[in-house]
């Protein structure tokens, strides 16, 4: 999921090299991270949040064939 998020991410924003996306799994718990240029942010979180919205639809439809919760934090 770190790949796909980061791929998404990346097509985005003005400053790709920028971007950072970790991931931790916490039992059946994965927690991803994205970091973006302050710059980027917006283009990240779209207007009233359907950018992240919809990456995080994506990354939970791509999930779900896995057994795993996937929780995406945009920072």
């Amino acid at each position: 999921m770190k790949e796909l998020v980061e791929v998404i991410a990346k097509a985005l924003v003005d400053y790709p090299d920028e971007v950072i996306v970790t991931e931790k799994i916490e039992g059946r718990n994965i927690r991803v991270q994205l970091h973006v240029a302050p710059s980027d942010m917006g283009k990240v979180i779209g207007r009233q949040g359907r950018i992240a919205r919809a990456i995080r639809s994506v990354v939970k439809a791509a999930s779900a064939q896995e057994d795993y919760r996937i929780d995406v934090d945009i920072d």
